[in-house]
């Protein structure tokens, strides 16, 4: 089975800033699929559901928001993996979440790697001992003026990005189905490169 999390706050207040821009994504993704969201299953909203890989085979796929707020992610994680039958978190666990170090819309698929002071994504390596599983990161871009960067995150997208995001949040499903069904390093070929093609 692998599992794909979602990083972001609970509640309405939080929806659409660009923290959550990591739950839109993965929220897309289960509704695209016919993938059910269930409250309160491991400390979280989870759902469970299958894709077809390259070789035609179905492939479990489970789906967790977490519902404690961003910097206490990894406890659900945590949870969710002593429960689920997943394999090897360096393979069968993709985190979602969003990076201030992209352009608003840019797409990174990296295989593992730090937090980059990302506190949703610190907690979850501190929970399971590492940095060594897939991640794919979103860009929010940084604040133009001197802003605090947790001030800005916690912000809703600007009107402008908001007519962009639909499209971008298309995209990265995109890539999600793409290192589920065909691999990390697939994806990374096809969406980081796309992302250096246009820089």
């Amino acid at each position: 089975m692998k599992l794909v999390v979602g990083l972001g706050n609970p509640g309405r207040r939080y929806a659409s800033n660009r923290h959550n821009v990591g739950f839109r994504i993965v929220e897309r993704f289960a509704r695209h699929r016919g993938i059910g969201l269930s409250t309160g299953k491991f400390g979280g909203s989870f759902g469970r559901g299958r894709i077809t890989d390259r070789e035609g085979e179905n492939i479990d796929v489970g789906t967790l928001l977490p519902e404690t707020f961003m910097n206490r992610s990894g406890e659900v994680v945590a949870q969710a993996l002593r429960y689920l039958p997943v394999g090897d978190p360096s393979e069968d666990v993709i985190v979602v979440y969003d990076d201030v170090d992209l352009p608003f819309g840019r797409l990174r698929i990296r295989p593992s790697g730090g937090s980059a002071g990302h506190r949703g994504l610190e907690d979850v390596i501190r929970h399971l001992g590492g940095g060594d599983f897939p991640r794919l990161r979103f860009g929010v871009d940084r604040p133009a003026d001197a802003m605090e960067t947790a001030e800005y995150v916690l912000q809703d997208f600007s009107a402008q990005e908001q007519r962009e995001l639909e499209t971008h949040i298309d995209t990265a499903v995109e890539a999600l189905e793409t290192m589920l069904a065909e691999g990390v390093i697939p994806a990374m070929n096809r969406f980081n490169r796309q992302d250096s093609a246009e820089s």
